[in-house]
């Protein structure tokens, strides 16, 4: 027995080789013994698993198969029920076994048999299983593999059904506290706003009494003018705005101890990251729902001024650099599910070794064909792949124009890798476009960034660093809580302290 399990099983069962070696003894003992009676044994023994073979090979299976994902798209730690439906208007053998075929990071892929205990009336087996992921990306699904045995058990063959099926899964944003950026908004997030009002405004901003009325909104001038009672009108409502910035340069990301040793270990995920970069990810998934639930108008940039999510291949609109109303939340997250670092000068491309400190994961070609399949290709957009961008100076004048054409509409805040001082220069004069200006730097070594951090502090900049480990909620509050002691020192002080000076440090390991 253990011989015949030794044999080749991929055409032959166990008992499919056990009728060979039977035949040839068989054979052997007729040519031996002059037996015509063991010669037709063997013959019989040999032809059929040989014709169970022939049969397997002719017989093509044929099913259509499909794939439904509940949610269609999966944060990072959650789970998601995969339904998978099999029809077959071909079977091609007695025995069908089946394995869905998944990346390794979900675990011991399912198996199941055909058909299901209990099919529908139309035929069709449905199976379920839950996935979940705890790192971002896109990743295939499928196909499925079906091993097909004859009636005999003799032989089998093994065929692909179907084609995979790309799963998004996105960052987790983590619950921020309630957010001062709002200022004198209200908790929709709406700011009223009142109008200088003019002589040749009135008959605008007024309109004839009502009952019920407040005699307070009564505008005198207008009644004196119409001869009957006139009120204001009610006050004017706009959408709040802001402005997030994402450093997605590799340098600025592939530093430090997790860099060199591992990146984020999405081996399948073909994704160019580091722990560094993931922080970043998700506090900017986290700063966009806070504001986006808020019902602001948020500008999402990269460093070079252009939509952060321009080169994601899992963005639904990546040309888009505003998002606002239902389901931005939602577009948001899944162009950060598939984003990376960028390429730069001196960097090499994906596929080859950086000696430097990289931290680009290879591997997963199938799960770089999901993010192809993905992909929406906007006409608009310049780069056909995320590996082949236009380089531009980082915070330089593109960036700048870009805010200033928005002038003190709403926060600013940046989400940044360890930057150098002269990046911190190029970025300071920044401050000027946002009311107020946050930064978040995210390093190893958050105490390394002290220079680059007075200097973002000195031209107004609300600026902390931290580190992978940090916590974000603790991170965000510090800001806040900076953004209350500046404001109070700068109204007893009647602008004393230069702006900013008043930002807390860095906070290494997530402490305030």
């Amino acid at each position: 027995m253990n011989l015949i399990e030794k044999l080749p099983s991929d055409v032959l069962t166990v008992r499919g080789w056990g009728f060979v070696l039977s035949a040839v003894v068989a054979l052997l003992s007729a040519q031996v013994l002059g037996r015509r009676d063991l010669l037709y044994v063997g013959i019989l023994l040999l032809a059929l698993p040989l014709a169970s073979v022939i049969v397997l090979r002719l017989v093509k299976p044929r099913f259509t198969v499909g794939r439904r994902f509940q949610p269609q798209t999966m944060e990072i730690g959650s789970t998601t029920t995969v339904t998978l439906s099999l029809t077959a208007s071909v079977a091609g053998g007695a025995s069908i076994a089946m394995e869905e075929q998944l990346p390794a990071r979900f675990g011991q892929a399912p198996r199941f048999s055909y058909p299901s205990r209990n099919p529908t009336r139309d035929g069709v087996s449905l199976y379920e299983y839950r996935i979940r992921s705890a790192s971002r990306g896109v990743y295939e699904i499928g196909p499925v593999t079906a091993e097909f045995t004859d009636p005999f058990g003799l032989a089998r063959s093994r065929h692909v059904l179907g084609t995979a099926d790309p799963l998004v899964v996105t960052p987790a944003p983590v619950e921020l506290l309630v957010s001062a950026l709002a200022g004198s908004r209200g908790n929709d997030g709406m700011a009223a706003t009142r109008r200088q009002a003019n002589p040749s405004d009135d008959d605008v901003m007024t309109r004839e009494y009502r009952h019920g009325d407040s005699l307070r909104r009564v505008h005198w001038a207008a009644t004196a003018r119409h001869s009957e009672l006139m009120v204001r009108q009610e006050e004017s409502v706009t959408t709040p705005q802001a402005t997030l910035l994402l450093d997605q340069r590799h340098h600025s990301f592939s530093t430090g101890f997790g860099a060199v040793f591992g990146g984020d270990g999405s081996a399948d995920s073909a994704l160019s990251t580091s722990p560094t970069f993931e922080w970043a990810v998700t506090a900017a998934m986290s700063i966009s729902a806070h504001l986006l639930e808020r019902s602001y108008a948020l500008r999402f940039l990269d460093q070079q001024g252009s939509p952060a999510l321009l080169h994601s291949p899992s963005a639904p609109f990546p040309s888009e650099e505003e998002h606002h109303g239902q389901g931005a939340i939602e577009g948001i997250a899944e162009g950060l599910a598939a984003l990376e670092l960028a390429p730069e000068a001196g960097h090499r491309a994906q596929g080859h070794t950086d000696h430097a400190g990289s931290t680009a994961v290879q591997s997963g070609e199938a799960a770089r064909s999901a993010m192809r399949r993905v992909r929406r290709r906007a006409a608009e957009a310049p780069a056909k792949s995320p590996h082949t961008r236009t380089l531009h100076a980082a915070f330089g004048d593109d960036l700048l124009d870009r805010l200033a054409a928005t002038g003190h509409r709403g926060p600013l805040i940046a989400v940044l890798g360890l930057i150098t001082a002269e990046d911190a220069r190029a970025l300071a004069s920044a401050s000027d476009y946002g009311s107020p200006a946050y930064a978040i730097l995210v390093t190893d070594r958050p105490a390394e960034s002290q220079p680059q951090l007075d200097i973002l502090r000195e031209a107004g900049w609300h600026a902390t660093a931290a580190s992978p480990s940090a916590r974000l909620p603790v991170v965000w509050a510090g800001l806040e809580h900076a953004v209350g002691r500046a404001s109070a020192h700068a109204s007893s002080s009647a602008g004393s302290t230069p702006r900013g000076r008043s930002a807390h440090g860095a906070v290494p390991g997530g402490r305030a």
